[in-house]
């Protein structure tokens, strides 16, 4: 790719395209396209106007698309993440929020936009265990005016990534492991949310982008098949739920069936429901405390 300053931006972005298609970026021309606004600040709608024209490729995109094409997360190079509604700084240290987990916060939205379930609680009560970002408890914040929201994260790097994206949203941080969090909450949430590692011990990421650069303690679940701490956090939930309080859990497509029949035998949990994303996948699973539960699950 020319490095000098006389091109074009269409060509400079042509240029970026074919070389991240080269290097098997997925999604080569918007992350190009991305770049050039990374630097321009006008976004994509005027980005793109200004690719008809003759307008100039501004300076240092050359440098930006060759740590792209070496795999480095299109949101490291940025800073950012886009999740929903919200805007996210991330960087080294932290999961990168991914689109699927976007309907495991619509199953919570949905959920606690019924009225019916929630009879004269103006204030619900939610909390995200393992938070990373804060990605889930972020969105549930914004997109349910007078949630009461928690979240949990253990990692050092990710809580002060989370604390940077939460702290003008009003939600409640804590540092903790998501096993033995919020002792002194136990049975007051109406909701609890999870996305926790999940990845088996002996699998390895596909995509450079996670296997090399999204934190190891944010993708393996523990165990060989990955389920030690998602199976802590459907424990965490029984404990920390009101009866008939909300779960939600995001899990790898091949893990639904047992975590279904995990949370069927355990004998605390009604209305079991394994929820499809986007791209059809068995992404989440939904259950609904039966009753109260005395001590840890």
């Amino acid at each position: 790719m020319t490095h000098g300053t006389g091109l074009s931006l269409a060509e400079a972005v042509r240029q970026a395209t074919a070389l991240l298609a080269d290097a098997g970026v997925p999604s080569p021309r918007v992350d190009a396209e991305l770049l050039a606004d990374h630097l321009l600040g006008v976004g994509l709608g005027r980005l793109r106007a200004m690719l008809l024209g003759d307008s100039p490729a501004p300076e240092g995109y050359p440098e930006l698309v060759a740590e792209r094409a070496r795999r480095v997360p299109l949101q490291h190079i940025t800073g950012v993440a886009h999740f929903r509604y919200l805007q996210l700084a991330v960087g080294p240290g932290v999961f990168i929020p991914r689109p699927e987990t976007e309907s495991v916060v619509q199953l919570v939205i949905d959920w606690l936009n019924d009225r019916d379930r929630l009879p004269g609680r103006t204030h619900p009560k939610v909390v995200d265990l393992g938070t990373g970002s804060g990605a889930i408890a972020g969105s549930i914040a914004l997109e349910v005016p007078g949630a009461e929201v928690y979240a949990v994260e253990f990692s050092e790097f990710a809580h002060a990534w989370a604390e940077r994206n939460l702290r003008p949203l009003g939600v409640t941080l804590l540092r903790g492991d998501l096993r033995d969090a919020l002792p002194d909450h136990d049975g007051t949430f109406d909701v609890v949310v999870s996305n926790p590692p999940y990845i088996p011990a002996e699998a390895i990421p596909n995509e450079p982008e996670v296997a090399l650069h999204d934190p190891p303690e944010a993708l393996y679940g523990g165990g060989a098949d990955g389920m030690e701490l998602p199976t802590a956090a459907a424990a965490s939930a029984a404990r920390l739920l009101v009866p008939g309080g909300y779960f939600v859990m995001e899990h790898a497509e091949v893990q639904a069936t047992w975590i279904a029949a995990m949370m069927e035998k355990s004998g605390l949990w009604s209305d079991v429901t394994t929820h499809l994303d986007l791209n059809g996948r068995e992404r989440a699973t939904s259950a609904v405390l039966a009753g109260a539960v005395n001590g840890t699950a």
